[in-house]
């Protein structure tokens, strides 16, 4: 049986700016999707009244920290080094998982934005809660903190008027629109680190979400996304035994992108009509601890948090993966972000909390631009360009 999960708009663009709350305002039950339709969330006559224009050359690190989560923001200049713009509360606490070193949530996707309505969804995995902040260049402004539905939130996923939050502990579990997905994970395995689900990430159209569960069970879960908003009763559990599925990405063509820690290897995929994939390659990177994978362009960046590194691939219309190299970075390699339509990238490593800065060359080639160190960010994970 299909629940619906999505609700219809509570009020309209112009309320929800006087209201000064962007999301879920009005509604009864802890939840989270837009309060806006998409086409009223595209109208300029919002945008301009509530004075968030959207993300523009800014880099945002979220530093989960237990004694308070924050995001750092940073002013990107047009050689795409970085200066501090600004740190902003998320009203919400980080969290730490068993056995995790230098990534304390063991996720990608923790902090995600949502272009559409110019908003930053933050995880706070202490607190069990989502923050919400509206974005305009690189400044914020937090709008709401809300329930994640489950313990220890690790990821977000957004499409257009649907936001679903992956829950790491307890067995897992995926909140959307007042609805609660278990994943059907054992709650008790150990390591915390690599036995929780590692990232929820829609497809490019919308049609599926897709969650990776690493290495309790090994699989890829594949629901549909019907119309409304409503997710399929159960997903398509595609197993992919030794290889720890654990981030998600897309190439330029589409196929669906796994970074798997457990073969330290990219992989990609073709998604049947059905929700069932098809391995198209996978390449090993040579490195340790291949847990993330980022888009940069026509590129691909997998970061390897075991080896300092983060190794560039490209990827052919067939899905082929060609390994680039290597290029060193700070200790505990973490997630990373592109900016500037691809020209650079910012790696986040959680062993100091340092941001490193590279400008990406017409061959995939990464130098060095700079770094900067975030404060209070040691282990933390969450970061994304523009």
């Amino acid at each position: 049986m299909k629940v619906p999960i999505r609700l219809k708009p509570a009020v309209t663009a112009a309320a929800a700016v006087a209201a000064a709350a962007v999301v879920v305002a009005g509604l009864a039950t802890p939840a989270f999707a837009s309060t806006t339709s998409a086409s009223s969330a595209r109208a300029s006559t919002g945008a301009r009244s509530s004075g968030y224009y959207g993300a523009s050359h800014a880099v945002f690190v979220q530093t989960d920290a237990t004694s308070g989560n924050h995001v750092v923001a940073y002013h990107r200049a047009a050689d795409g080094t970085l200066s501090p713009a600004g740190s902003y509360p998320t009203g919400g606490l980080g969290g730490v998982l068993g056995g995790s070193v230098v990534d304390h949530t063991a996720s990608q996707g923790s902090l995600t934005y949502d272009h559409w309505h110019a908003l930053l969804y933050a995880v706070n995995a202490g607190s069990n809660t989502v923050s919400v902040f509206a974005v305009s260049g690189d400044h914020l402004a937090l709008r709401q903190v809300l329930s994640s539905g489950g313990t220890f939130p690790v990821s977000v996923a957004v499409h257009g008027d649907l936001v679903y939050v992956v829950n790491a502990l307890n067995g897992g579990s995926l909140q959307g629109y007042r609805v609660l997905r278990a994943l059907g994970l054992n709650p008790g395995a150990s390591p915390q680190f690599t036995n929780t689900p590692g990232q929820v990430a829609f497809t490019p159209d919308g049609s599926r979400l897709i969650v990776t569960t690493k290495a309790n069970g090994n699989d890829i879960d594949v629901f549909d996304v019907g119309f409304g908003g409503w997710l399929s009763a159960a997903p398509v559990v595609n197993s992919e035994p030794g290889t720890v599925p654990f981030a998600i990405s897309f190439d330029a063509y589409g196929h669906l992108v796994i970074a798997e820690a457990g073969t330290n290897a990219l992989a990609t995929f073709a998604i049947s009509g059905h929700g069932t994939l098809s391995q198209l390659d996978a390449v090993g990177t040579g490195d340790a601890a291949t847990c993330w994978v980022a888009p940069a362009g026509s590129f691909l960046f997998a970061s390897n948090a075991g080896s300092a590194a983060e190794s560039g691939f490209t990827s052919a219309a067939n899905g082929q993966l060609t390994l680039l190299g290597a290029t060193a970075t700070d200790a505990g390699t973490v997630d990373a972000s592109a900016a500037a339509g691809g020209r650079f990238l910012y790696v986040q490593t959680g062993g100091a909390g340092i941001v490193d800065e590279y400008a990406v060359g017409a061959g995939g080639a990464l130098s060095p631009i700079g770094s900067v160190t975030v404060p209070d960010s040691v282990g933390g994970e969450g970061i994304v360009g523009f």
